[in-house]
């Protein structure tokens, strides 16, 4: 294989036995984002220098006989709103163009601790929200340049895809490590909300924002999600609870888990290419050993009606030093949906909420029958960046029907490609599990992994 599309599992054991170097891999990275990067888009800060000079501290530690486990020495990237004492950190603002926080965010100390190599800052959406600013670039999807690369860790998605990094950093607030992850033939985990410190992070909407890896394949993902996870002092709503070893445990199977399917659920206003990917994905799960538990999946249409309402009512107070008194600075969309939020019905607030709490507790009730839940990511295939190119006006209650419900219970899930629409571009689904089971999500992804070969497959670049 390519050296630039090994997996971080991979790359580790060849820098333990020594049939490669940190340097050498970096260099390599390095390299193939000078050469190809200038048509994708996907890095905003490239840190050349400072990434040859922390993949050789990482050479002489493991030479030395020091392991600081499966990411020491790996070359990775960060979505640009993760806060960096030695770049800029923009969260895709132009207000922020020149802004260096005098301090990292929690996952950056904790990733650097592990001895990954930071390659640089990726391209994103503005502030996180939909759109791109436009005086930034907009990455553009490998498999296909014509097809979006989904919305907001666009460059996370383009890049790891791509082969210009072993692995990135994502968040998502409605869906947007799972859409990039669906479009870009990625394996990207969403948490369990607070599982990650998000300390350092910009917010988009905090009580709906996670952070979270986008990689090559399940193990890769657990090894990330391994080292970034854990309480934070730092972060008050980072839960407290252990983090286990997902990496070790992640070979144990699913034999006798149950999967539930809500067949009207999922085939209601889905593309059929979608459908054929779920039902094969099924199907190697049931091979697997999982039991297929049919449910009914709670109707999250007026649940997603109030993503909106409550995101904008959010990233207004995230936005309050600088909206609006540098309004003129805010392309149109975001500057639009901040407008919006100073007219907000505080009743309307109220009823999100009531909404949302309801629709947990019966989420709560459909997880004492099952352990996993399969749906798609995006009811239809990729599609053209053009035909995105209004996405303010579209119905986002529509396109977050798979996503949004997630992100308002706060459930972990794991997004992997299970196949390539007529247009060659992958097609991704979710699995989805109960509070804190990401181990389980990881085993199930692996073993959907031993028995396909999607997530082996890569844009020719």
């Amino acid at each position: 294989m390519d050296l630039h599309y090994l997996s971080l599992t991979e790359l580790s054991d060849r820098f333990r036995n020594r049939t490669l170097s940190p340097v050498e891999a970096t260099r390599a990275m390095l390299d193939r984002i000078e050469r190809l990067d200038g048509q994708l888009g996907s890095y905003v800060t490239v840190l050349a220098e400072r990434s040859l000079e922390k993949a050789r501290c990482a050479e002489a530690e493991i030479a030395r006989g020091l392991w600081r486990g499966p990411l020491h020495g790996a070359p990775i990237a960060v979505k640009d709103l993760c806060d960096t004492k030695f770049a800029p950190s923009t969260a895709g603002m132009k207000i922020y163009a020149d802004h260096v926080p005098d301090r990292n965010a929690t996952v950056i100390d904790r990733l650097e601790a592990a001895g990954a190599i930071v390659l640089g800052k990726l391209a994103m959406t503005e502030g996180a929200m939909i759109e791109h600013h436009p005086a930034l670039p907009e990455p553009r999807n490998p498999w296909s340049m014509a097809h979006w690369t989904g919305a907001s860790s666009s460059g996370s998605g383009v890049a790891t895809a791509a082969g210009l990094c072993y692995a990135s950093l994502g968040s998502d607030t409605g869906g947007s490590i799972r859409f990039p992850s669906a479009f870009c033939g990625l394996t990207g985990v969403k948490p369990t909300w607070g599982r990650v410190s998000r300390h350092g992070i910009f917010p988009l909407a905090d009580s709906l924002d996670h952070v979270g890896p986008m990689a090559r394949n399940a193990a890769d993902a657990a090894a990330l999600l391994g080292v970034i996870a854990g309480r934070d002092p730092l972060d008050p709503t980072a839960l407290q609870a252990t983090v286990p070893d997902y990496l070790g445990g992640i070979g144990l199977g699913v034999r006798g888990l149950r999967l539930g399917v809500d067949e009207r659920f999922l085939a209601e206003g889905t593309d059929p290419q979608v459908m054929a990917v779920i039902e094969a994905a099924i199907e190697v799960l049931s091979g697997c050993g999982a039991r297929t538990v049919p449910v009914q999946f709670p109707s999250p249409r007026r649940l997603t009606d109030f993503w909106m309402s409550l995101t904008i009512a959010e990233a207004a107070l995230a936005h309050a030093e600088t909206y609006p008194s540098r309004a003129e600075d805010y392309a149109p969309q975001l500057r639009a949906m901040l407008a919006a939020a100073q007219n907000l019905d505080a009743r309307a607030i109220v009823e999100g909420n009531r909404v949302r709490r309801d629709f947990a507790g019966q989420m709560a009730a459909l997880f004492e029958d099952i352990d996993l839940l399969i749906v798609p990511v995006w009811p239809g295939v990729a599609p053209l960046t053009a035909a995105m190119g209004d996405i303010g006006n579209v119905d986002a209650a529509a396109i977050l029907r798979f996503t949004g419900p997630f992100n308002f219970t706060g459930q972990p899930t794991i997004t992997l490609q299970g196949g390539v629409d007529s247009a060659g571009v992958p097609i991704g689904f979710q699995l989805v599990a109960n509070h804190l089971d990401e181990a389980l999500l990881f085993r199930a992804a692996h073993a959907f992994q031993q028995r396909t070969d999607w997530h082996t497959r890569h844009p020719d670049l």
